[in-house]
């Protein structure tokens, strides 16, 4: 099949200045409803739409801070640098007036109002094919509920637009918190309307990079198994809707079982375009100074050149010693995922998963690592947390026993007999968290996790539980029921005080 790379198309600039949260006007900009002319002109803003999926500031492959830093994985042991707010993300003493915070939040709406142009014109374009304008409709929507979904989680009660807004009254009728489940009734529209299209069943059916039903029923499961976990009404009803979407997703797979498929291959840049257990992914071009990727030379440590080519002179990527006590014995996921750096200056663990230290990526560390979104070893972990909440633990133990021979370690059964691994995960419950906490470290789910799995009241617990020794620097006495949720930016609280209620605690 021949490669496409998505390259990316800004056609949306936001503004820097306006304090208003989705106002996104700028003089220089091309002008949104005079722009859409022609089908190739759609295509365009569809690639702006996807280009978002790879900021930082969003969910790209360096937004560990915006979630992976807020768990037990990993974090920051600097509280100066940057006046010290990255700290305030895994030492509980986040700010409203955290300035990443923000940046965050207008990045996010920045991409929702992307899709929101594109959806509110392209009925205005002639297509060839009427098929055409329905998939990328679908690939627009899966897009804006992704960004909505990864919103909801983190603040709760957000605005909510899908309409694009052209001046300041739309604006200022929209900018009030929506509850959580109307959010949520969105992101469930969004997906069921992207189904309805003919998008194929794979990104190999289609174009690397890009959408396809897989990655929509991959997605609407895991929404549904949020809504079941974190929603008052509806819960065996969502846990159903859940069970039936990631049994979809699953049946899409292009290979039988997940041991056919070594870890390492996973994140192998030589083997990206080819490795079926990718579902979804953000591509990014090996030694192109604009479109590479960062990960593996950001993660390097002093020292060390298992990442990539590029010398470090800081301590790589943070590990808690936390997760490497959770790793078991013989793990070959710990073997690839992390690793000890004996350089006097750094004298501790880091990152190694994602690598890329080929003479194409050279010196400056241009890697050509995907960012992975969306792949099956996570939709089967989702898949059978959902078959446990719905007291199928047979089923549910029967996949996570895939996962773990892949990984090379026994069967759950043969493991209940360790009196250790009996001790750490006394439950069915606790067993597949800490599946997917070493089969996924790192690729920013394990924030999500907890949230889903924990009441506001059982994450204060559960980090009571933990070891001071092991995070560092960042204080686990500080957190309370409040850090559930983020605040909302100061700057968007202060607009309307009473539409805008900031979340409790802050």
């Amino acid at each position: 099949m021949k490669k496409i790379y998505l390259l990316p198309f800004l056609l949306f600039a936001t503004a820097s200045c306006e304090k208003d949260f989705l106002n996104q006007t700028n003089p220089n900009a091309v002008a949104v409803d005079t722009y859409f002319k022609t089908e190739n002109d759609v295509l365009l803003a569809v690639n702006g739409v996807y280009n978002i999926l790879r900021s930082g500031s969003g969910i790209g492959e360096t937004s560990a801070l915006y979630s992976e830093e807020r768990s037990d994985n990993t974090g920051r042991d600097d509280n100066q640098s940057n006046a010290g707010e990255p700290f305030q993300f895994n030492d509980f003493s986040l700010l409203a007036g955290n300035t990443y915070l923000k940046t965050h939040w207008v990045k996010m709406y920045e991409g929702i109002y992307r899709c929101n142009a594109l959806l509110s014109n392209i009925d205005k374009v002639t297509f060839a094919d009427e098929n055409t304008r329905e998939r990328y409709k679908a690939e627009t929507k899966f897009i804006r509920a992704l960004l909505y979904f990864h919103m909801v989680r983190k603040w709760g009660d957000i605005p909510l637009s899908t309409t694009m807004l052209t001046n300041k009254d739309e604006v200022d009728a929209l900018a009030f918190r929506q509850k959580e489940d109307v959010v949520y009734q969105q992101i469930v529209q969004d997906l069921q309307d992207a189904l309805t299209s003919n998008i194929p069943n794979t990104q190999w059916d289609y174009q690397i990079g890009r959408a396809s039903k897989a990655a929509i029923h991959s997605l609407l499961g895991q929404v549904y198994l949020t809504m079941g976990s974190t929603l008052a009404a509806n819960k065996q009803e969502n846990y159903q809707l859940a069970e039936a979407q990631l049994t979809l997703a699953y049946g899409m797979r292009t290979f039988g079982k997940l041991t056919e498929i070594p870890y390492a291959d996973v994140f192998d840049v030589a083997k990206k375009t080819t490795n079926k257990e990718l579902i979804f992914q953000v591509q990014n071009i090996q030694g192109d100074q604009n479109y590479h990727s960062s990960i593996a030379a950001n993660n390097q440590a002093r020292g060390e050149f298992i990442n990539s080519l590029r010398p470090s002179t800081g301590s790589g990527g943070n590990v808690t010693h936390d997760l490497v006590y959770d790793y078991e014995a013989n793990d070959a996921r710990k073997t690839f995922s992390i690793k000890f750096a004996t350089d006097a200056q750094v004298n501790d663990w880091f990152i190694t998963k994602f690598r890329d230290a080929s003479s194409a990526a050279g010196e400056n560390g241009w890697g050509g690592n995907d960012w992975i979104l969306i792949r099956y070893a996570d939709v089967m972990l989702l898949l059978a947390e959902t078959k446990m909440n719905l007291g199928k633990d047979a089923e549910a133990i029967a996949i996570l026993d895939e996962v773990r021979e892949r990984a090379g370690l026994p069967s759950y059964a043969v493991s209940r007999t360790d009196a250790t691994y009996n001790t750490n995960y006394p439950t069915l419950k606790e067993a597949l968290l800490h599946e997917r906490r070493v089969e996924l470290a790192f690729e920013n789910h394990r924030w999500f996790d907890l949230i889903r799995n924990y009441t506001a009241q059982e994450l204060v617990t559960y980090f009571g539980t933990k070891k001071q020794e092991n995070f560092g620097n960042a204080k686990l006495s500080n957190i309370s029921t409040k850090d559930r949720y983020y605040p909302i930016p100061f700057d968007e609280y202060k607009l309307n005080p009473e539409k805008m209620y900031q979340n409790e605690g802050y």
